[in-house]
């Protein structure tokens, strides 16, 4: 092909971008009018987006959790295992509004525990570890912990916080969608058409695109800010809870210190997905899941009348 055919062949391809993009930027548009100029009332506004909002979160909780326990190749096992930690729950069970859950066994790289609830009975999953690097007394601490989560069905309302800020940030992108569809089609068809389509996303006008993203990106950073404190603190009620019903905060305590010091030693597949928000930083911190093992820790020594800071260690076996 010579250069004026090549020419000629990026000025059509750059105009087609435009064309594209512009129809595109303009049939949104119009579905935005129409929107405006005849809104669905209140009621109805409220109910779609609720069910938006509860059927993406059963569907991200329901295939999320199967694959989740699929890929870690979990094992369920019962009391035929472990009698005498089913014996435990059984007890915790019956001083807790919670139906009996699965107990699966998985190897996760790192000593774990989660619990995932969901309509009905729910899912514990311990890492196989957890059974040797733990006495009797601080597994039913680690298991009245996540029977606290079951309680509260705090998987599922995290699933439902999440599945509500990508409705509401969908929501928010709509009306914005035509400005970012004509400013890309005019950035990147006037870019082929100069002969120079390596460098659209230099075109000022993308400069409008960057202050929009940028602000959908705080409207999403502040949202899992807020969603990631109600983890924190639902960890800590956790905490509280499982105390309330063993009556032994050391034994907990003594778990997070093992859990702890073994999670230093060792990362796996599941550390990235399980912050205990240790690390150093505010922002890291503000977006952990989970409050500093420490914290926790010392708020369990004070619940136990030890004092911190009197050179008491918690044993650790």
């Amino acid at each position: 092909m010579n250069r004026s055919a090549l020419r000629t062949a990026m000025i059509a391809i750059g105009v087609s971008l435009l064309i594209v993009y512009v129809a595109a930027a303009l049939l949104v548009y119009e579905l935005v009018v129409f929107l405006v100029r005849s809104p669905p009332n209140l009621a109805t506004a409220l109910v779609t987006v609720g069910a938006m909002t509860v059927l993406g979160a059963y569907f991200s909780y329901r295939f999320g959790t199967r694959q989740l326990l699929a890929g870690l190749d979990a094992v369920e096992i019962d009391r035929r295992h472990a009698p005498e930690l089913f014996r435990r729950l059984e007890r915790l069970q019956s001083s807790m509004d919670v139906d009996r859950p699965r107990v699966v066994v998985a190897r996760l790289g790192v000593p774990n525990a989660f619990a995932l609830s969901g309509i009905g009975s729910g899912v514990i999953v311990f890492d196989l570890s957890l059974f040797r690097m733990l006495t009797s007394d601080e597994q039913e601490a680690i298991l009245a912990h996540e029977l606290a989560h079951l309680e509260r069905y705090d998987a599922l309302v995290q699933t439902v916080a999440y599945s509500a800020l990508r409705t509401l940030v969908g929501l928010v992108m709509i009306p914005l969608l035509p400005l970012l569809l004509a400013v890309t089609g005019i950035a990147r068809g006037w870019a082929w058409i100069r002969g120079r389509p390596d460098v659209w996303n230099r075109n000022p006008l993308m400069l409008v695109y960057q202050w929009v993203s940028l602000g959908v990106t705080v409207l999403v950073v502040g949202l899992t800010m807020l969603v990631r404190a109600h983890s924190r603190r639902r960890e800590l009620a956790a905490d509280d809870r499982a105390i309330e019903v063993t009556g032994r905060p050391l034994a907990l305590a003594r778990a997070l210190r093992k859990i702890q010091r073994a999670g230093e030693r060792e990362r796996g597949l599941l550390a990235t997905l399980y912050v205990r928000g240790d690390e150093d930083g505010p922002l890291t911190r503000l977006l952990s899941t989970h409050p500093p093992m420490d914290d926790r820790i010392d708020r369990l020594l004070d619940r136990a009348g030890t004092d911190p800071l009197s050179g008491h260690r918690i044993p650790v076996e």
